[in-house]
C-alpha cells in the first residue's frame, strides 16, 4: 500500500488545469478561479481621505501666538469635491470624504470645540494625521489578483473596488458521481432489511458543489459489473471527473475495480491510511472522437470507498486538492495547526490514522470517543482531523498535526 504522502503524490501531479475560461458578472464570481491577472486601473483610494469625522486643516495656520480658532471654510461630505482650502481657516469634514487641496491633516471632531461658524482646535496634529493617502491600498496598475485565485467575497468585493465589473474565469470543473451497494435506499423510501439511507450521496454532492463543480448524479448504480461498466462509459464522455463511492474493495460484489480496469486504467489502489485504505485512481477511456488525437482522450476516475467518515475523509485529503487543481488553483495543501492533546491514545495502529477532533475551551484537543468508519457523526462534532503517523500512539500533553475542517470545506 502507498503511503498519504505517495497516494496523495501521484494524484496531484497528474492533475493540470482544465481547458476553457469565460467573462462572467463579478457578483456572480463566487468560488470561481481567475483565469487571468485582475490589474487594478486606478489607485484606491484614487483621492486623498478623511479617515474621521472632523476638520481639514493646514498646520501652519495653528500659529505659534497661539491662536487655535479658525473660521469654517466649507463643509465636505462624503462623495462631494471639495474646494482648496483657504490659509486660516478649517473644514468639516466626514470620514471617506476627499480631503481638500492645501490641507495637510485632519483633527478629529473629539478634539475640537465647534461655536457658530467657527472651530477652535485643542490638539497639534502632525502632518499627515488621519489622512489616508491616494492609492494607500492600491496602486494604479498593479495586479491586486494573481491568476489561479479562487475568488472569496473578500476577492470579490477587491476586484469591484477597483471596478471590475467582470472577472475571466476558468470554466467549472465537471464532476459525473454515483454511488454502488445494492443495500443503499434514498430518504423517504421505505427502509428494507438490511437496507441504509444512502449518507454518502448527500455529503459528497455538497462537497462538489462547495467547491463550484458543475456535478452530474447518476445515482445508485446496481451492484453488477455490466451496469457500472455502461455508467462509467457513459460518464466519461462530458466529465472531466468520475467519482465514486463504494465497490472499490475486492468483495465479489465490488465491481468498480475490474469495471474500470476494463473501460480504462487504475494507477493507484489501496493506501496505508485509517479510514479510508480502499481508495483508486484513475481513468477511464473516451469514445472515439472526431480526431485522431481526441480518440484516445481520457477521463479520471476517483473511487472512495463506502464507509462514511472513510468517503468523507478521502474526499477532503484527496478528491478536494485534485479539483481544485484541475480547476487552476496553484495552492491546494491545507494549512494544519500544531495543537496540544488532551487525551491519551495507547493503541497505535500501522496505517497513517486521521483522527475526528475538536478544540477544547483550554486551546487543547479532545478526541471522539468512537473513530470507527461508519460513526458520521464524528464528522459533525469535530473541528478538524488529527493527523497521527503510523505506529504512534499520542500521549496527553505532546503536540499532534491538526487539520482543521476550515481549511479543508473551502
Amino acid at each position: 500500500m502507498l503511503s498519504t504522502a505517495e497516494a496523495l503524490a501521484t494524484l496531484l501531479s497528474a492533475a493540470s488545469p482544465i481547458n476553457g475560461t469565460e467573462s462572467i458578472p463579478t457578483l456572480d464570481a463566487l468560488n470561481r478561479v481567475l483565469s487571468a491577472d485582475v490589474t487594478s486601473p486606478l489607485d484606491v483610494p484614487p483621492m486623498n481621505t478623511s479617515s474621521m469625522d472632523g476638520y481639514a486643516i493646514r498646520t501652519e495656520d495653528l500659529a505659534s501666538d497661539g491662536n487655535r480658532r479658525l473660521p469654517v471654510s466649507q463643509r465636505i461630505p462624503a462623495g462631494h469635491a471639495p474646494e482648496p482650502l483657504k490659509p486660516g481657516t478649517a473644514a468639516r469634514i466626514f470620514t471617506g470624504a476627499t480631503v481638500p487641496p492645501g490641507a495637510d491633516a485632519i483633527v478629529m471632531q473629539e478634539q475640537t470645540e465647534a461655536a457658530g461658524n467657527e472651530v477652535t482646535i485643542l490638539h497639534s496634529p502632525a502632518p499627515g494625521e488621519w489622512i489616508t493617502a491616494q492609492g494607500a491600498d492600491i496602486r494604479n496598475g498593479s495586479i491586486i489578483l494573481p491568476a489561479g485565485t479562487r475568488l472569496t467575497p473578500q476577492a470579490l468585493g477587491l476586484a469591484a473596488s477597483v471596478g471590475c465589473a467582470e472577472l475571466q474565469v476558468r470554466r467549472r470543473v465537471k464532476v459525473a458521481v454515483f454511488f454502488t451497494g445494492d443495500e443503499l435506499t434514498m430518504p423517504g423510501e421505505p427502509l428494507k432489511p438490511g437496507a441504509i439511507y444512502n449518507s454518502n450521496r448527500f455529503t459528497l454532492r455538497g462537497l462538489l458543489e462547495k467547491l463550484g463543480c458543475e456535478v452530474t448524479d447518476y445515482g445508485i448504480v446496481p451492484d453488477k459489473l455490466d451496469a457500472t461498466r455502461a455508467t462509467l462509459r457513459e460518464a466519461a464522455q462530458a466529465h472531466d471527473l468520475i467519482l465514486t463511492c463504494g465497490g472499490v474493495s475486492v468483495g465479489e460484489e465490488d465491481h468498480v475495480k475490474p469495471a474500470v480496469e476494463a473501460e480504462g486504467r487504475l494507477s493507484m489502489w489501496q493506501i496505508a491510511m485509517k479510514p479510508g485504505k480502499p481508495l483508486a485512481f484513475g481513468a477511464v477511456r473516451r469514445a472515439a472522437q472526431q480526431t485522431e488525437a481526441a480518440a484516445l482522450a481520457e477521463t479520471f476516475f476517483i473511487g472512495l470507498p463506502g464507509n462514511p467518515v472513510s468517503s468523507f475523509a478521502t474526499f477532503l485529503l484527496f478528491v478536494r486538492p485534485f479539483v481544485l487543481l484541475l480547476a487552476g488553483m496553484q495552492t491546494v495543501a491545507p494549512r494544519a495547526l500544531s495543537l496540544r492533546a488532551d487525551f491519551t491514545q495507547k493503541k497505535a495502529d500501522r496505517r497513517n490514522e486521521f483522527l475526528r477532533a475538536r478544540i477544547n475551551a483550554a486551546g487543547g484537543l479532545d478526541l471522539f470517543p468512537n473513530q470507527s468508519s461508519a460513526v458520521l457523526t464524528s464528522t459533525v462534532w469535530g473541528d478538524g482531523l488529527i493527523d497521527n503517523p503510523p505506529n504512534h500512539a499520542i500521549s496527553a500533553g505532546e503536540t499532534v498535526r491538526f487539520i482543521p475542517f476550515s481549511e479543508l470545506l473551502n
